[in-house]
Parts: structure tokens; sequence; C-alpha cells
């Protein structure tokens, strides 16, 4: 990623050949989308149009959203829908652990909107939905990607009593843009989530950004230093895409070999695994972390 030229902050013009991708194919994944439609399963794999569905359905790996598709924040990168949230499904658990019964997964990623409306952030929906995978799929590991809840201790502990084997929280880009590009969230206040997590009985902790939003590459590689002090475990590294005309622009396309050093550069620093890459999104190979 160049650091100096006037070309690395010019919007770019069409997506590069790395960024194609095949449709997802295979009898595992035709299965899955047979149940999805048969059941109206809602599945962020499928509303988010994943490049990676095919490849995560093959390995048994899904993610569900809860707490509705309307967040209070109004993220600059983000295809979800800001607004007033609707009121809380209580019977949602139960879903969502019905869900992953139906489609025979392995490893669920479970995902949500900020909930700043509620009192408790929406962290007692995310600990009853934990525990009902836990009683309808004891198999199935988990992975929870989980909002700051404002950094609040007490939100956070909900996540932690119910010990998933992955608790994810992503800081979505560098220091210097995350005003711009988080607009409601802090940098910091995201270090201290993770940090708390970990040092408060989190079995292992994630986190994810995205890269082509007019970062320099020192500014990555102080990101991956902020994490590795906050003993996060896991990270991962992708290209960020514009989801429509009113989201902030794409600024660069990251090279391959970019990406590739990227991951060199984390693994030196002693993260468990590193997933860089342009097609890499949070949930990406996520049935591989917990190991």
């Amino acid at each position: 990623m160049s650091t100096d030229t006037a070309e690395s902050i010019q919007p770019p013009k069409g997506k590069p050949k790395w960024l194609r991708v095949k449709l997802p194919t295979g009898k595992k994944y035709t299965q899955l989308r047979g149940l999805v439609e048969k059941y109206d399963l809602n599945t962020i794999c499928t509303s988010g149009s994943c490049p990676n569905m095919g490849e995560c359905w093959g390995e048994g790996t899904a993610t569900f959203m809860i707490l509705g598709n309307i967040c209070t924040r109004s993220c600059g990168f983000c295809g979800v829908q800001t607004g007033r949230p609707e009121n809380v499904d209580w019977a949602e658990p139960e879903k969502v652990a019905r869900s992953i019964k139906i489609m025979s997964i392995k490893h669920a990623v479970i995902t949500s909107v900020d909930r700043d409306d509620l009192k408790d952030m929406g962290s007692i929906i995310w600990s009853e939905t934990v525990k009902a995978i836990r009683r309808m799929n004891p198999e199935t590991t988990l992975e929870t990607l989980i909002p700051d809840f404002q950094g609040i201790e007490r939100h956070l502990d909900r996540i932690i009593d119910v010990a998933p084997e992955v608790v994810s929280h992503n800081m979505e880009t560098v220091k210097r843009l995350t005003r711009e590009v988080r607009i409601q969230a802090k940098y910091e206040r995201s270090l201290e989530v993770l940090r708390y997590l970990r040092a408060n009985g989190a079995n292992r902790t994630k986190s994810g950004i995205m890269l082509g939003l007019g970062e320099q590459e020192d500014e990555v590689i102080q990101t991956l230093k902020d994490l590795r002090e906050a003993n996060v475990d896991v990270v991962t590294i992708g290209q960020y895409l514009q989801p429509s005309k009113k989201h902030l622009p794409v600024k660069e396309f990251i090279l391959p070999e970019q990406f590739r050093k990227y991951e060199a550069i984390g693994l030196e620093m002693g993260f468990r695994h590193v997933e860089s890459g342009a097609l890499v999104r949070s949930s990406y190979k996520a049935h591989k972390h917990i190991n």
C-alpha cells in the first residue's frame, strides 16, 4: 500500500480482479440454502451477500444477527439501517437456536446491531441467546461478535458469564479515522472493551479491521500493536467495500501482497490467528479460531 502518492487517496475506478468471486456451489451449500429459504431463517451470510458464504457453509459455519435489523448508530461504513429499533423479541433466542439446529451448524457466529436505546444495551438478549443455543445445540461452538455496550462492565460481564468460545469486538479502522468511520464509537473504548474481556475470563478474544478507507501502513501496524497489548488473540483484516453511494467511498483497493505483509507482521507480533485478505470478513474461517 503506497503511503505518499496522490493516486493512493483518489477513489479507485472499478473493482480489481482479486475481488471477483465465483458463485457459491457444492452439496452442503445447496442443502443449507434450501433450508434457509424453506424455514425463512435469518442469516447475515445471505442478507449481507457475504463472498465467503459457500466456503463457510461448506465447513458448517454460519452467522446470525439478533436484536433486529435497525441500528441506533450511523457508522459511515455500514449498510445496516439506522433509526428507531423495533421492540425486543424475547422469543428470538429460541428462534436462533432452532435455526442453528435445523441447519446443523457446527460453529455459529452471533452478532447484533447496537441497541443504545435499551437500558441493558441488549446484553440480556445476548446472554439468553447463547444459553438457548447451548441447550438446543450442545455440540455447537460459538463466537459472539458484540457491540461495545458503551463499555459498561456489567453488560460485558453477561457475555463473559455465558462463556462463548470466542468473544469478538471489531475496531473496524485505525485511530485517526475512527470518528469519521464509526461516529458514535471510540477507539480507546473499544480497546478497553477487548482488554476487559480478556482480563476477566473471556476464553478467547478477537477483533477486525477494514482497509481502503485512507489509512496508512504505520497506522495499521499501530492498531495491530494496540490489539496485542490488549491481549487480543485473533485478528481479521479485510478490504472495505462501499455498501451504497451514501456511505464512505473506497479510497484504495489494497494489493494482495500488502494483505500478506500484514498477516506476517501480525503473526510475528504473537496473534494466535491472523486472517488477512481482500475478501476476509469478521467471521471468515471463524471455526478455526477456537483452537
